[in-house]
């Protein structure tokens, strides 16, 4: 069974509207020992939508996550963490709030391409569905030689959530020379990748990532992969945890990972 969940959002994050207690309080309905929340922080996200900033007010946040803590430290572990957004042009941004806070745990994802989100639409119709993911491939790699202080790597295939035909025309075998070199980069810094059950909530048939880039991170030596549901409510927290669970020990892991203070721990699966 899986008991931890560390990808979690709550109202603090521009996207949920659910509080952090409502999180909490589910969980230990759930029987999860541990949940980490890892709020968005995406420094230059296109203002496309009122309230839509991504812009974390992290002093707030901090104060209520400690409150919790300690509130409900007899039933359940809460751990501090943030999922920091990506681009060439805020690494020293991320930079400074990785280095400034004290958190349990640090998510680097790519939400935006060329300061493009590609849930909006524009970003496939410039560049095409398979080129389009390609770049975004492509992009992740550039990000994580200039940005290095995270822990593991958020929803490597994300992009698939928005493309054109979603998962119908998509396997990764065909972009593996970028993908290689990325879990390969990934490996080489001692960090690790995420498993991101939300692609199940969204009915794509798999996980983020694939179970193929599950198995070449595996077959390329990786050992770090943390599981998070993603979840931006009460009712998608440890979303079909019992799946993930099964498709890792397909791909031969018989450990995941949890963090605190920024240090990993391997769980039996």
């Amino acid at each position: 069974m899986l008991t931890s969940d560390f990808h979690t959002h709550s109202s603090f994050s521009s996207d949920s509207k659910t509080t952090m207690e409502d999180m909490v309080i589910q969980g230990i309905k759930l029987g999860l020992t541990k949940i980490c929340f890892t709020e968005h922080q995406d420094f230059g996200y296109p203002t496309i939508e009122p309230g839509m900033d991504f812009q974390l007010n992290i002093a707030a946040y901090k104060k209520q996550f400690d409150l919790l803590k300690e509130q409900y430290k007899n039933e359940i572990q809460l751990l501090f963490g943030i999922e920091l957004g990506m681009m060439d042009s805020v690494v020293q941004q991320n930079q400074e709030i990785a280095s400034s806070y004290p958190f349990d745990f640090i998510i680097a994802s790519c939400h935006l391409v060329d300061s493009m989100d590609p849930y909006y639409g524009e970003y496939f119709k410039l560049h095409g569905e398979k080129e389009g993911i390609h770049h975004y491939f492509e992009t992740i790699y550039e990000n994580i030689q200039l940005f290095t202080n995270f822990d593991v790597l958020g929803h490597l295939d994300y992009i698939v959530r928005y493309a054109p035909n979603l998962t119908v025309n998509y396997t990764p075998l065909d972009y593996f020379d970028t993908i290689d070199m990325l879990l390969k980069k990934i490996i080489e810094l001692g960090k690790g990748i995420e498993i991101n059950s939300s692609a199940l909530k969204y009915h794509l048939g798999q996980t983020h990532p694939h179970s193929l880039i599950i198995k070449r991170y595996k077959e390329l030596g990786g050992e770090i992969l943390t599981i998070g549901s993603d979840g931006h409510a009460p009712e998608h927290l440890a979303f079909d945890f019992p799946s993930v669970r099964e498709e890792l020990l397909t791909c031969g892991f018989q450990y995941y990972t949890v963090f605190e203070n920024r240090k990993p721990t391997f769980i039996p699966l």
